[in-house]
């Protein structure tokens, strides 16, 4: 009976925290998955292109909107990374956090 309850509490425990997936200011599992989507794209899209270093770039997505942040190693870069954002179907706004700076060596 013991090892009945213990199954019950801890099957209990992972639905909950499955629940916790959806992340704050997300109204819905939908909502969170079709984020998680755009931002998938949008790397994927930045792997794919020889002008943008996708290691360096970091892309969040919440409602919609993209934000990018980390560094780029030229202003052409940074643009062309907004560029291929805004390109990806479901994007509604970027905003550009990204910060302008020569690669270390």
């Amino acid at each position: 009976m013991i090892k009945l309850i213990v199954s019950a509490l801890i099957a209990c425990g992972a639905l909950a925290q499955t629940g916790c997936a959806v992340k704050s200011g997300q109204s819905t599992m939908g909502q969170y998955v079709d984020d998680s989507t755009i931002t998938a794209r949008v790397k994927k899209r930045f792997a794919e292109d020889p002008d943008v270093a996708a290691t360096r770039i970091n892309v969040e997505t919440m409602k919609g909107t993209v934000q990018l942040s980390g560094f780029a190693s030229s202003d052409n870069e940074r643009a062309r990374a907004v560029q291929l954002a805004r390109s990806v179907p479901d994007v509604v706004d970027v905003r550009n956090d990204i910060i302008v700076r020569a690669p270390t060596q």
